[in-house]
């Protein structure tokens, strides 16, 4: 079994989700008292949100880089970035690290493709739907159709995972306003939906709507299990 390293604490909240979702897939696949072999590489979410928000994207990635650099000392085999957001930076971390980058958007779109799906909605992070450096990969490497929510609805949900979800607070309210914008984006011709950030799913869970769902934190942990187990 290969050594994960987990780049998390973006937020703790879905890191914990992470380190859940991964022992038990390793328990599932090798049965008895089989956990994963991982490393965690936890960093503080308030210096790490200051700096989206004031746009200093190249003080992330040397932080994240660095983080990676620490896990691969450590012994980890390849490394995972434990949120969606945080990809964009994704190139230096793989930049400075001699161990693969496993990508969060690549998981997502394997399975997408799998499903037989072309048209997909994305939320996230306002970062993550707007810019290129998710939806860009999906298209270009994928070939997906990649539709995402209005400029008003686009508040809505990087407001409810900024002062919400990573925050640990779970409001009905606005798992409702969730489920009206992935109404919205079913009718304008979404075949499936991407929970493009790993908070979303501790809101919004397949149980509630009949739309399909790819949870990007399910799909990353498990692709990391398999990648470890290969």
């Amino acid at each position: 079994m290969k050594t994960i390293g987990m780049i998390g604490g973006m937020s703790w909240e879905s890191t914990l989700e992470y380190y859940r979702i991964v022992n038990q897939a390793v328990k599932a696949s090798l049965g008895g008292l089989h956990s994963a072999k991982c490393l965690l590489y936890s960093v503080d979410f308030e210096e790490i949100e200051a700096l989206q928000h004031r746009n200093q994207w190249a003080e992330a990635a040397r932080m994240l880089a660095g983080a990676a650099q620490s896990l691969e000392k450590g012994g980890a085999d390849f490394v995972i970035i434990c949120t969606n957001t945080m990809h964009k930076v994704a190139e230096a971390v793989e930049q400075g690290v001699s161990i693969p980058l496993l990508h969060i958007a690549d998981a997502t779109a394997e399975k997408i493709k799998a499903a037989g799906m072309q048209k997909i909605a994305l939320l996230g992070t306002r970062f993550t739907m707007e810019e290129d450096f998710y939806k860009g990969r999906l298209v270009k490497s994928f070939g997906l159709d990649v539709l995402v929510p209005s400029e008003s609805e686009m508040d809505v949900v990087h407001n409810v995972i900024y002062q919400e979800l990573c925050l640990g607070r779970i409001e009905s309210a606005s798992r409702q306003k969730y489920l009206n914008v992935i109404d919205r984006l079913v009718a304008g011709g979404a075949e499936g939906v991407i929970l493009g950030c790993t908070e979303i799913g501790l809101l919004v869970r397949q149980a509630d709507t009949r739309v399909p769902l790819f949870d990007t934190t399910e799909i990353h942990a498990k692709a990391a299990v398999e990648f470890a187990l290969s």
